[in-house]
This record gives structure tokens, sequence and C-alpha cells, in this order.
């Protein structure tokens, strides 16, 4: 069996194309799996999964999980609320006293860009990035890919657009990387306030204007605005946010074309996407969290896989 070029899933970036074709292959057998009656495989039953989770999370969370447990993992669950983090413990020190329980892999969200990289030059166990603040998330990148590719059976030559908060996505960063490594073109929509000034060294796109983009693209992957992560004003209102970039059906209705909608969740409806464009024939939102178990079962699988090689 062919084995992954990294032995931690730290970004999209580090990755091959032969990389991603191999984890979208191993997902589409584990997608079968999940589909039958009886859900989980014995692939993983000697490995020791933790889930450390330095933010809060539900859906990533979950997905991760469900994964380890469909592949008959041992897995820990660590939040850093309540924890010996709060007491200034720091990251090495915590991770290793989980390593000490003899993990063998380490699924990680922190709100340090860097932080997996930090600790995959530092401890031996098998590293998957979660989200590292406003860096990346591989694995909603990989999933979102692979629920382009089920749905348009392709990912080359396809236009797609990231229209919203590209300025604090970690999820638009791996997607641009994912997308043009399997040459996708790509284009980037938003206020001017909320694009990265580096954007265009990304050999990405860029338009201010809602409807253009959607007239351009095949895929809308739209993004929620992080007001989380705002700590200044980069517009006026959330009103006026959606009223210049928020997706309704009419806007659909006048393109020439059918498009694909994606959203990596959690929804804002009615700022970013109404709920007739949610919930509409457009929409592959809730494939997306299907897809979403079987691609983190894959990396897991594959990942484990090339430790067992080595």
């Amino acid at each position: 069996m062919a084995n992954l070029s990294v032995n931690h899933l730290l970004g999209i970036k580090n990755l091959t194309e032969q990389d991603l074709q191999l984890i979208f292959e191993t997902a589409d057998n584990f997608k079968e799996v999940i589909n039958r009656p009886i859900k989980k495989v014995p692939s993983l039953r000697d490995i020791t999964i933790a889930n450390v989770f330095f933010e809060n999370s539900t859906r990533t969370k979950l997905s991760f999980e469900l994964a380890e447990k469909r592949l008959s993992a041992d897995v820990i669950n660590f939040s850093s609320s309540g924890s010996s983090v709060k007491k200034g413990e720091t990251l090495l020190d915590t991770v290793n006293n989980i390593l000490a329980m003899k993990v063998d892999m380490i699924v990680m969200r922190h709100s340090s860009p860097g932080a997996p990289h930090f600790l995959s030059k530092h401890i031996k166990a098998n590293i998957v990035n979660a989200g590292d603040g406003t860096h990346e998330h591989p694995t909603q990148a990989l999933l979102d890919t692979f629920s382009i590719r089920s749905k348009h059976k392709k990912i080359e030559g396809l236009k797609v657009a990231i229209i919203g908060d590209i300025l604090h996505s970690r999820v638009a960063l791996s997607n641009i990387f994912a997308l043009k490594k399997l040459g996708a073109q790509v284009m980037v929509c938003g206020p001017n306030t909320l694009l990265p000034k580096y954007i265009h060294t990304l050999g990405v796109k860029v338009e201010l204007d809602v409807l253009k983009a959607l007239q351009w693209c095949d895929v809308a992957n739209v993004l929620r605005i992080q007001l989380e992560r705002q700590h200044i004003k980069y517009f006026p209102s959330i009103r006026e946010y959606s009223l210049y970039y928020g997706i309704n059906k009419s806007m659909l209705d006048k393109l020439d074309k059918q498009i694909t909608i994606m959203h990596p969740g959690p929804i804002n409806r009615g700022v970013e996407l109404n709920s007739d464009v949610a919930d509409s024939d457009h929409s592959i939102i809730l494939e997306q969290v299907e897809n979403g178990v079987a691609i983190r079962m894959a990396v897991l699988y594959l990942l484990a896989s090339s430790k067992r090689a080595a």
C-alpha cells in the first residue's frame, strides 16, 4: 500500500498532489464503510489517540472522535478549560504528560499559529493539526475538496470562489493550497478590510463584488464572519456586511448556471447565507459533514500505517 510522504498532518502546504489523491481514495473506501449497517472496522484497534483541544470546537472535535471510534481506536479527550494549562503548565509539559499514558497520535487544536509544528519537533507521536490560530485547518480543506470532487467528479479546471472573512480564516488558506495543488482556479471575495495583504502572492484572483464572484465560479465556499477573532471593526455592522456580501436565493436565480454552495459551518443564517440558500438544492453543506468523518478516518488510518511501516 502507498504511504503518505509525511509523518504528521500539519498543513496542506506540506502535502504533495499524490498525498491528496491517496487521502481521497482512502476516504472513498471509508465512506462506503460508514454507510453500512455495521459502521466500525478494526483498523486502529491497537492505536490510542488523544484529542487535545486548547480552543473550543464542537463540529471538528465530534467529527474526529467519531472517525476514531469508527476505526476502533482508543480515544482520550483533553480540553484546556479547567486543566493544568489554566494553572500555567506549558504546552510541551501538558502533551508529554498525555504521552506518558502511551498515546500514539495527537489531534490538536490551538489558538497559536505553528503550535502543532512546534510539537512535531519535540515528540514522537503523530500530530494532526485540527486548526492552529488563523494559519491552517488541513482536514477541513481536505473534506471541502473531497466534497467538490464527489459532486463534480473532478477538481482540475473548476472555478472555486472563497467568499467572506478571508483575513481571519484558517479554512481559506488550507483550501487555497489544496485547490491549487489539484489544478482548480481560485478566487477570493470579500470586503477589502477582510482580505490579507499577502493574498496576491498565493496565485488567486481577487474580487470585491460578490455577484461577479458568483457569476464567475462553479463552486462558492462561503465562510463565517469570525467575530471572535476580530479585535477591531473591519466593517460598519453585521447588517451592512449581510447587505453587500450575504447570499440569498434571488441572487442565485439571476445566474445563468447552477453553482454549488458550500460552508464549513457553523452558519450565521441571515448573515453570510440565507436559509433559502443553505437549505436549497445548490447546497452540499450536509454532505461536507458526512465527508468530514470519512476524510478524518483516512488521515488517521494513513498516518498510523506510515508509522507501522517505519
